[in-house]
């Protein structure tokens, strides 16, 4: 009887306000702060607070037997601080219960790792800095932006010292093999790679909800016993937390199935594990050889929902293309806008992708489409790229180095 190891994603973008081309180099406020205040507001109430409180009482009631993992971005960490104070202290509460383990991941939710392993490196130290003084954790596994993965990423990981990594268990590169058991990626000697199993996550996170599925409705008794009949080690069930209250609504009975789940599993005689735990408890036995970037994300489960088109790679490879100068600059608040126009959801915005997977990515987008996503970003680019030339050549035109040299940087914003 295999282990059962849970894993949510906690993750909100910061949306960005429809930037007139007009008005480019007049002002810096790129994100709708307000709708990214509201967006939060209707998933903590329909998601957040309720399963927090749910997990809480679950944990408790089974007196630690019931664990999970938790991986929350920077930037929904820094929303619910500016936003929704009350949300984050309720998550601080759950980790508290010491039935929660927190994973590291990009602080801005980034494609970071594809394009330059110096801001990658940056943002997952920040991420971790962020961790430590929001919950006191300092996490042992990494789990990349959407599970984008593959061997280098895994080294990577080592190399900073994780034990280990998540990854999507993707059929063409299990090539026949489960991904109920732990693996080694060529060439690390330490790290293990968790895979996440597809058909076991996806019937709760995409079909629980759905009529026409031939399981529906799916009841916690069938699910647990799916699970404890499963082979290998360890069942990595992975998905947005979102999944519970937001994307499958309330009354669907997603929260009476989940309060349901934990308990009968044990009653099974089934396990709970986290991340950590699984590195603990059990060997690598296989490789896995994962040369091309893989997601979890669209049915292709590579990079082509943040980079399948023309508009996503050239904005994607433009903001990118600015990191030497913006970290010359020096300038704290202007890397940190420039590091959140890096957030993946903005090209996964861009996405002309049609079908289930064009649907998905539609109902996800603030805006009325693809190229309003890439107007939008680009006209903020083109703001922050004017921001950048202005703070380079100094006040009133004088070179920045010159100016600080004379003591001529007093009023620089």
């Amino acid at each position: 009887m295999p282990d059962v190891c849970l894993y949510f994603q906690v993750h909100q973008p910061n949306r960005l306000i429809p930037y007139d081309f007009f008005r480019i180099g007049e002002h810096a406020f790129y994100e709708d702060d307000l709708l990214n205040a509201r967006i939060l507001s209707k998933v903590a109430e329909k998601c957040y607070l309720p399963a927090n409180k749910m997990f809480k009482r679950l944990i408790e009631r089974s007196e630690g037997k019931f664990r999970m993992a938790l991986s929350i971005s920077g930037t929904v960490i820094e929303q619910m601080q500016h936003h929704r104070p009350d949300v984050l202290e309720s998550f601080q509460e759950l980790v508290a219960t010491g039935g929660v383990e927190l994973l590291a991941e990009t602080y801005y939710h980034s494609l970071a790792i594809v394009h330059s392993r110096k801001e990658f490196e940056r943002q997952v130290e920040r991420h971790l800095d962020l961790l430590e003084e929001v919950f006191s954790v300092r996490p042992r596994v990494f789990r990349n932006t959407e599970l984008i993965y593959n061997n280098a990423i895994a080294a990577q990981a080592e190399t900073m010292g994780f034990d280990g990594i998540l990854g999507e268990g993707v059929e063409w590169v299990l090539n026949g093999h489960s991904p109920n058991f732990l693996y080694r990626a060529p060439h690390v000697s330490r790290l293990k790679t968790l895979l996440r199993n597809p058909g076991l996550s996806d019937d709760l996170g995409f079909r629980f909800s759905d009529k026409n599925w031939t399981e529906y409705p799916l009841s916690p008794e069938t699910f647990a016993d799916w699970l404890v009949k499963s082979k290998g080690d360890v069942v990595n069930l992975f998905m947005d937390y979102e999944t519970i209250g937001e994307h499958q609504w309330g009354d669907t009975g997603i929260f009476k199935f989940w309060e349901q789940l934990p308990e009968t599993l044990l009653e099974l005689g089934g396990q709970w594990i986290t991340p950590s735990e699984a590195v603990d408890l059990h060997r690598a036995s296989k490789e896995y050889d994962c040369h091309w970037p893989t997601s979890w994300a669209d049915a292709e489960r590579d990079l082509t929902a943040w980079m399948g088109n023309v508009m996503q790679q050239e904005a994607i490879a433009k903001i990118h293309r600015l990191e030497e100068e913006v970290l010359a600059a020096k300038d704290p608040d202007l890397t940190h806008v420039w590091a959140k126009l890096q957030t993946s959801d903005h090209f996964y915005w861009m996405s002309t992708k049609g079908g289930t997977d064009g649907g998905v990515h539609s109902y996800f987008s603030p805006y009325g489409g693809p190229y309003d996503a890439y107007i939008y970003f680009m006209n903020s680019l083109a703001d922050l790229q004017i921001r950048l030339k202005r703070l380079k050549e100094g006040v009133n035109g004088v070179p920045l180095a010159v100016a600080a040299s004379a003591g001529g940087l007093k009023n620089f914003s």
